[in-house]
């Protein structure tokens, strides 16, 4: 039974459950000190969400997804440690750290930390006959939905990045130097391989949620045919839903900047987009400051991939090359997790995605 309602990726906690949060970690600096981290979330549903300790469990959208699909009994399989870095798990030692075991919260964290795309088990009977899959369908650990981005435009060497242009702008970057610094919203998922790659990045609040609000697809579709990406539009936007920024800095009161604007959409248009890429270039260049590899390359996914002329101001100002992905969906990249399995996330020629596999 769902005990309490979901709280979504960006919801910001407040107050007491960020306090209770931040004073049992070892490090201001860790990566669930951000009030959007799933810790927070816990001690939210813990102080405000009338939960219980006893026989309950946290689980991520994933992990309540292979429920779906398992045995009948099985309320709780477990989840992953993509999903589980910011609960607080420790991705190096692969295990959950004393300080968090030991807890209040002990008792909520899933009992198992599977590796991304590990089998866990089959179909049970009941969701076999629903979705009208054979009982010989393996189910699989999964990811969150921009590693699964990322999975499917086929990066395989240190240095290639990803972002993903959906609601928000996500970045991630191969590297063999973990990164995590809280003060900008910085974090690193463990991928795979021998040595350990490491997934780079952080996540903006700018993104496609902005361009909604002033525009539809076919007027943004329009609008870009106007623009000439070689010029600048000579305005200083800073592109935001609401106030508050996640990456490349982490400041909760930050206001969005879309004055002055100009009488001709195009223009306007032209400077937001050109806004959404300088928050995009400072985030690949905070990455390296912070000593993750040098960006080499960057494939797109999400629907901003499909504007080229989005594609080329970000190559001018970014200084690398710009591509889109041949998947862009997050879906593709979750398939071929489960097709693959873990072997899938450390890079190299069998990681690549767009090989034709189906």
């Amino acid at each position: 039974d769902v005990l309490a309602g979901p709280l979504m990726y960006n919801f910001s906690c407040q107050g007491d459950a960020v306090q209770r949060c931040r004073a049992m970690l070892p490090s201001p600096e860790h990566t669930a000190s951000a009030p959007t981290s799933t810790l927070c979330k816990a001690w939210e549903f813990l102080l405000h969400g009338n939960v219980s300790m006893e026989d309950s469990r946290l689980v991520h959208q994933a992990d309540w997804l292979l429920a779906q699909l398992l045995d009948d009994h099985v309320a709780s399989p477990g989840t992953d440690y993509h999903n589980a870095l910011k609960l607080g798990f420790d991705v190096e030692a692969l295990e959950w750290p004393k300080w968090l075991r030991e807890s209040e919260l002990g008792p909520l964290l899933p009992s198992t930390v599977f590796t991304p795309g590990e089998t866990i088990g089959f179909v049970g009977e009941t969701p076999a006959a629903r979705f009208g899959l054979p009982k010989t369908c393996r189910v699989a650990a999964g990811t969150t939905d921009s590693i699964a981005a990322f999975l499917a435009a086929g990066t395989t060497e240190v240095g290639e990045a990803v972002t993903s242009l959906g609601s928000t702008l996500a970045v991630k970057l191969r590297s063999l130097v973990r990164v995590d610094d809280a003060a900008f919203g910085v974090y690193s998922h463990r991928l795979g391989g021998d040595p350990v790659q490491w997934l780079v990045g952080g996540a903006s609040n700018t993104g496609g949620v902005v361009l909604r609000k002033f525009f539809t697809d076919k007027v943004l579709k329009q609008l870009s045919s106007e623009i000439d990406p070689e010029k600048e539009s000579d305005l200083d936007y800073y592109p935001l839903p609401s106030p508050g920024q996640r990456f490349p800095v982490c400041d909760a009161t930050l206001e969005p900047r879309l004055e002055p604007r100009p009488a001709e959409d195009a223009l306007f248009l032209h400077g937001i987009l050109e806004g959404m890429v300088r928050i995009e270039a400072s985030g690949y260049q905070k990455l390296k400051d912070l000593g993750a590899a040098q960006l080499k390359r960057v494939i797109t996914a999400g629907g901003g991939a499909q504007n080229p002329v989005w594609r080329r101001i970000r190559e001018r100002l970014i200084g690398v090359p710009v591509t889109s992905a041949s998947w862009t969906e997050a879906c593709c990249g979750t398939a071929l997790l489960a097709m693959r399995g873990p072997d899938l996330l450390g890079g190299g020629a069998e990681s690549k995605a767009a090989d034709g596999v189906p």
